[in-house]
């Protein structure tokens, strides 16, 4: 690869890597960040005088008479921000973005109307044609196949997890209806879905020299991760639906209760590791065996079966959140106190790894804590080198050090309210 010029430090796997991306809340921007946490020079392109729709987002950390929304404090950091009307049927606009663009190697978007603004993947490979272009929608671009018009629909994570059937699965059985798991469950698994598709695609651009056009669904993105529910319906005539947090299948599997008022999540999959489990409470494996009382629904479900679940129940409401975790954990069964936000940022476990860290924010204009970096790299971690930006924060940096352009173009193009 060519020298660049670049305007962030150096770090990371992605440090030679150039996104740059438009969009607003939540799969495109985050997924732009995951790669901007592991050096890749991000700019992502926001709606001048507006910005982004996820800084509006309550609540609100202060700072004096500065507020920031918490989650773009947390999920926009790393970002260079450039505000630019994006319709490139305006030549001075074509002529930014497309210089931008020939310098790139990932461009990423989840905009509504491309051919409103004039952008054409056709065109964009053109100018650079090792170029990976990546679009999050909610049910994908029609070039790729569809309806049109479902593929014209407008789509949120919620709309995602419906048109998916992920959310058939979640919250308790009928009559009760199914549940939305948060927070923006689908967009985060939309952003994963597009980093690996970006990633994958923009390896293959380097050792062939031709880049390439992703299409991210977000229906598409949750129906990977459906496990089986598609085969066991096609093959084994099985409609999976909803069950509830506990397992009806095989137990322990479920959230208990504890003495002091906590729930404790307690898992145990497969004849061994559900003898240590009864073993560990104090009951006899020889009379509650595997066989009559978790190896299956109907096990699960016979009397000794629910003899065996409410004495496990009665087992942790004996005892302490604290205590139920160091038994059963001494056991080697999976065991978890559900922790909160208020648990985690004091969790020995979870500072040790650097799971909360401090920067600074750039629109408070202090030290804020927020959730650090994953995954850890052992050669060439990832960094926080600056918070999240305010609204065209790198304007005249990018539009200066990047395109070579004077103050007097600069003041043109605000004057013409294009920047």
């Amino acid at each position: 690869m060519s020298e660049r010029k670049k305007i962030i430090p150096d770090f990371g796997p992605l440090k030679n890597v150039r996104v740059l991306c438009s969009g607003s809340i939540v799969a495109m921007p985050h997924a732009a960040n995951l790669m901007a946490d592991f050096g890749a020079e991000v700019i992502n392109i926001e709606r001048p005088g507006a910005g982004d729709t996820y800084r509006g987002l309550a609540p609100f950390a202060k700072n004096g008479d500065k507020k920031v929304s918490t989650s773009w404090a947390q999920d926009a950091r790393n970002r260079m921000s450039m505000t630019m009307n994006l319709d490139l049927n305006i030549p001075e606009i074509k002529e930014i973005f497309m210089t931008l663009l020939k310098d790139a190697d990932i461009f990423m978007e989840n905009l509504v109307w491309l051919e409103k603004y004039g952008i054409k993947d056709e065109d964009l490979l053109k100018a650079n044609p090792k170029l990976v272009i990546v679009h999050i929608s909610g049910y994908g671009r029609p070039q790729f196949g569809g309806d049109p018009k479902i593929c014209d629909r407008a789509s949120y994570d919620m709309i995602g997890q419906a048109f998916s059937s992920y959310m058939h699965l979640n919250g308790d059985p009928e009559p009760a209806p199914p549940m939305l798991t948060k927070p923006w469950t689908n967009d985060y698994i939309s952003a994963l879905t597009a980093v690996f598709g970006a990633l994958a695609a923009y390896i293959s651009a380097q050792q062939t020299g031709k880049g390439q056009v992703v299409d991210v669904a977000q229906f598409e993105a949750m129906g990977r991760i459906l496990s089986d529910a598609i085969v066991s319906y096609t093959e084994a005539g099985i409609l999976k639906s909803r069950t509830g947090t506990n397992a009806t299948a095989f137990q322990p599997y479920g959230l208990f209760k504890s003495k002091d008022d906590r729930w404790v999540a307690i898992g145990a999959f497969g004849p061994g590791v559900y003898t240590r489990f009864v073993k560990a409470i104090g009951l006899d494996p020889e009379y509650y065996t595997f066989k009559e009382c978790a190896s299956s629904p109907a096990a699960v479900s016979s009397q000794k079966g629910q003899e065996l679940n409410e004495k496990s129940k009665q087992w942790c409401l004996d005892r302490t959140a604290q205590e139920i975790e160091e038994i059963i954990n001494k056991a080697k069964v999976g065991c978890s106190t559900v922790l909160t936000a208020a648990d985690v940022v004091s969790n020995p476990h979870w500072l040790d790894r650097d799971d909360i860290i401090e920067y600074k924010d750039e629109t408070l204009d202090k030290n804020i804590k927020a959730f650090g970096l994953v995954p850890k790299f052992s050669d060439t971690p990832g960094k926080v080198w600056r918070g999240a930006p305010t609204v065209g924060q790198d304007n005249e940096k990018i539009l200066k050090e990047l395109l070579g352009y004077d103050d007097k173009k600069i003041e043109e193009l605000k004057n013409k309210e294009l920047i």
